[in-house]
């Protein structure tokens, strides 16, 4: 079956003093939404790229009615807030930011194109398109089936998210309008900063729930660094991070428990010069006490992020022989 409607909209791109301004993707069901927007000023000072995939709010009416628990599930599956975060961040550092407006429960970008649960949708599983998927392997498809696929289906201990299935040719405007267009502009920009300074590096930002503490741990880690076990961003990248967050008294972990997923799969290539880290931040370091609203943490964890992407953006500068540029960005 051909997931390939008709083409998202093509990126609109303004400058607005300094900074430009992309927009690109589309949400169906809200016409003259886009599913990403992108800031960054003229001239970087820094090749990094600070992308939210995760903090979407741009829910269209009948998807959340046929939400059986609209604000649970939105608050559950949402990286509460994380886009304002990732906002001052770029303001402070002057990276690059891409924030996906399209919600998590419309589609999870974070997800290969294929790793879908078909149960989910109406008419099932089409001829010719195989049990397993193709990318992501039997790992993808017991993630699919468990409910955390392409289209999330079901939450932990909340059960399912959804009243009916999924309309097919739904599902492929999502594909073509969101999923596409985000992270072909994706690869485009960061093989565009590559090419300016010889090295990119993305930063995924998430969020995750508060961890527990683990056995021979004095404090739960409130940031961890997702690399792939190294494979999507040089070693030397991680250990200045982690060596800047040890200095500044932030308790953090790496891989553990989470790696990363299908936007360091396909994003990171470190042999090629683009690094890619996903990097989740504990929500009740900047959140309330509900993990729903802003807490009085936020600006504190806004500055530690900024001083960790100014360290891991130096260094994949230097990386990429724009040593000079770094100079030029400082004076």
């Amino acid at each position: 079956m051909s997931l390939a409607p008709s083409g998202p909209r093509d990126p609109a791109s303004a400058l607005v003093g300094d900074l430009q301004h992309v927009s690109g993707g589309r949400v169906p069901g809200l016409d003259g939404t886009s599913a990403f927007t992108f800031v960054a000023p003229k001239q970087m000072r820094l090749p990094v790229l600070v992308a939210v995939p995760h903090a979407g709010r741009a829910y269209p009416p009948q998807v959340v009615d046929r939400m059986r628990d609209p604000q649970g599930a939105q608050l559950r599956l949402e990286d509460r807030l994380v886009d304002r975060l990732g906002r001052m961040i770029a303001q402070a550092t002057g990276a690059g930011l891409l924030v996906a407006h399209a919600p998590r429960a419309l589609l999870d970008l974070n997800r290969a194109e294929d790793d879908i649960d078909w149960d989910m949708v109406e008419g099932g599983r089409p001829e010719g398109v195989a049990s397993l998927t193709t990318s992501g392997g039997p790992g993808g498809n017991r993630r699919a089936r468990s409910g955390l696929g392409l289209v999330p289906r079901r939450l932990p201990g909340s059960g399912e998210i959804w009243r009916g299935r999924l309309p097919r040719a739904e599902l492929s405007a999502r594909i073509a309008g969101i999923h596409r267009a985000y992270h072909a502009f994706l690869a485009e920009e960061l093989a565009r900063m590559r090419k300016v300074w010889g090295a990119a590096l993305l930063i995924d930002l998430h969020s995750m729930p508060p961890l527990r503490l683990a056995e021979g741990e004095e404090r739960a880690p409130r940031i961890v660094l997702g690399d792939r076990f190294g494979v999507s961003c040089h070693h030397a990248l991680i250990g200045a991070a982690l060596r800047q967050l040890d200095t500044q008294g932030c308790s953090a972990a790496q891989n553990r428990p989470y790696s990363g997923g299908y936007v360091l799969d396909r994003h990171g290539a470190p042999d090629k010069g683009i690094h890619a880290v996903q990097v989740e931040v504990c929500r009740a370091t900047y959140l309330d006490h509900r993990l729903a609203e802003p807490g009085e943490g936020m600006a504190g964890m806004a500055a530690i992020l900024a001083d960790l992407v100014r360290v891991m953006g130096a260094e994949t500068a230097l990386m990429g022989g724009g040593g000079e540029q770094i100079l030029q960005a400082a004076e």
